[in-house]
């Protein structure tokens, strides 16, 4: 019998993944020495909504010029297939219409 991937399967790998990276991110905070009191101090700069604006702002941009390259350095664009225009076959006028 065959099996094929399947979409609950990709998503628990990324679910595990991305618990498994909070899990370490977490502790590397810990051992590094950031405590709640010490990350409320930073969050009341003036500089820590900048950066959590454009941090996320940087990386969505740098993804997009990614995927632009990627995109034109593939070739051609595909032509758009046209679709085929429909023909009504064996067509009466209905009531009121001559």
């Amino acid at each position: 019998m065959h099996k094929s991937a399947s979409p609950k399967r990709k998503f628990k790998r990324i679910a595990i993944a991305t618990t498994a990276l909070v899990g370490g991110g977490s502790v590397a905070a810990l051992l590094a020495g950031v405590t709640p009191a010490t990350a409320a101090h930073l969050a009341s700069q003036p500089d820590a909504p900048i950066v959590a604006f454009m941090v996320p702002l940087t990386i969505l941009v740098l993804v997009m010029l990614y995927e632009v390259a990627r995109i034109a350095l593939r070739g051609n664009l595909p032509a758009e297939a046209v679709a085929p225009r429909r023909t009504l076959r064996h067509w009466s006028p209905g009531r009121g219409e001559s």
